[in-house]
């Protein structure tokens, strides 16, 4: 099989599209800084969502209610100039399409023209699909997200496993065809059984993006300070941490204090 993904320049949602058919999996990571995005837009990363999860490992914020479409825009303008070839998705935060589908047009807008992003994200179902169609009559792609929806902590209650009883399961899979016969390009599912998520892949033509929804999906995605070991304090079953950044980061910094206090930084080498 080709890996279509290293003899094109610039990856759409067309292009997405064209590796579920191959059957060739989907990468895609979290970025919300120019240095990062850059990273791993040259190791040839498909996509790059730019997440609320910002609100948590950028913030400081125990959910990812508190940020604004303001932050979102200065994280996905920074993100999307430093990329030159992966698809850039931005979350739509909190308070910015729940409930009021012309509001969900304008924060749209605001993102695409602002940002110069290629793509945005809204969690939820048949409880947003008028803002979905309208953001859509706009010519503005749209990823769905179904399954755990963080910015309905608050009604859930906790961040277990969703869908586990066929009432919730019977749902979610309404909802991700509601979502494709909406023109949805694209779904991530998080944090539901594994069985599911490969039913749901299986019967939608367009791309089912996992996080912690097993093997069977069309790809994969994954918070960066997550799987870099940045946080430590987040560990759930479906992370995998590809470094540990947290014990290099801190080793270097106290090998910078210690070279200080001293004096052997700057060294005669070092200076002018």
């Amino acid at each position: 099989m080709a890996a279509l993904p290293n003899i094109i320049s610039k990856v759409t949602t067309h292009v997405l599209q064209e590796m579920k058919l191959k059957g060739e999996k989907i990468a895609m990571l979290t970025a919300y800084d120019y240095s990062i995005a850059k990273i791993i837009d040259k190791a040839n990363i498909d996509a790059i969502l730019v997440g609320d999860s910002a609100s948590n490992v950028m913030a400081g914020h125990r959910t990812t209610l508190p940020i604004t479409l303001n932050e979102m825009i200065y994280h996905g303008s920074s993100v999307v100039r430093a990329v030159s070839r992966a698809l850039v998705i931005v979350d739509m935060p909190f308070g910015t399409y729940q409930g009021n589908s012309k509001e969900a047009l304008h924060s749209a807008i605001r993102i695409m023209k602002e940002t110069g992003a290629d793509a945005v994200k809204l969690e939820g179902g048949k409880e947003i699909i008028e803002s979905v169609d309208r953001i859509l009559s706009a010519g503005i792609p749209v990823m769905g997200h179904l399954g755990l929806t963080p910015q309905s902590i608050h009604k859930f209650g906790t961040y277990v496993v969703r869908a586990t009883q066929k009432d919730e399961a019977d749902r979610l899979i309404e909802d991700a065809h509601l979502l494709e016969k909406a023109g949805c390009f694209a779904i991530v599912l998080e944090k539901i059984p594994s069985q599911l998520a490969a039913k749901v892949t299986s019967q939608v033509r367009i791309p089912i993006i996992g996080i912690g929804a097993g093997n069977g999906v069309d790809g994969q995605v994954l918070v960066l300070h997550d799987m870099l070991g940045i946080t430590q304090e987040f560990s759930p079953r479906f992370l995998r941490r590809y470094h540990n950044l947290y014990e290099e980061i801190n080793g270097a910094v106290g090998n910078y204090i210690n070279d200080v206090k001293s004096m052997d930084f700057p060294n005669e080498r070092e200076q002018y």
